[in-house]
């Protein structure tokens, strides 16, 4: 659905990409209620230009869909990957371009990886070696399995980068404000 639409309004990035760079951004420590991301988005995927306001529309609903997702207690983190029915390389691919987009929104908002759990930081060497995959995929069970083995522990990985280091509203509310 949104691939069509970023295609057509000239964007290189795919919606995987786009979506796992919100979500590094957010699991990364930035407010959900800050609205700089769409100029981070700009920079990075479109030349450092603003977005049409239909582009803007459509990637504030993605930010609004991920934030819930994010937010939801049932882990409902959904990938922004083709489905099932696409070929395996084609997902496979999605599924890289996506851990790319992550490693990069998170790496713009948390540089202090000392403040990180250990469970965090293994995540982030995981998705290292995972954006750097790049062999075909052979068609069948097996390749199937592990694929949906690497996405679900993407998906996990990046809620559980979310729950440690993420922001929601009330939080930041009830931070102390420290002068120093």
């Amino acid at each position: 659905m949104l691939h069509g639409s970023f295609s057509r309004a000239g964007l290189g990035s795919d919606p995987a990409e786009i979506q796992g760079m919100l979500c590094g951004m957010l699991a990364g420590g930035m407010a959900l209620e800050n609205r700089g991301w769409l100029n981070a988005l700009a920079d990075f995927i479109n030349q450092g230009e603003p977005f049409s306001e239909s582009v803007n529309l459509q990637l504030k609903e993605l930010y609004d869909d991920l934030c819930q997702q994010l937010l939801s207690t049932d882990f409902g983190l959904t990938l922004l990957i083709p489905d099932d029915n696409a070929p395996i390389n084609e997902r496979g691919q999605a599924l890289i371009k996506w851990v790319q987009g992550f490693m990069l929104g998170f790496g713009l908002e948390q540089n202090d990886l000392t403040k990180c759990s250990d469970d965090v930081k293994e995540a982030l060497e995981d998705f290292s070696e995972i954006s750097r995959m790049d062999e075909e995929m052979l068609e069948g069970e097996e390749s199937e399995q592990a694929l949906f083995e690497v996405m679900e522990y993407v998906r996990i990985s990046a809620m559980l980068c979310f729950n440690e280091l993420g922001k929601s509203a009330d939080e930041q509310q009830s931070e102390p404000k420290t002068l120093h």
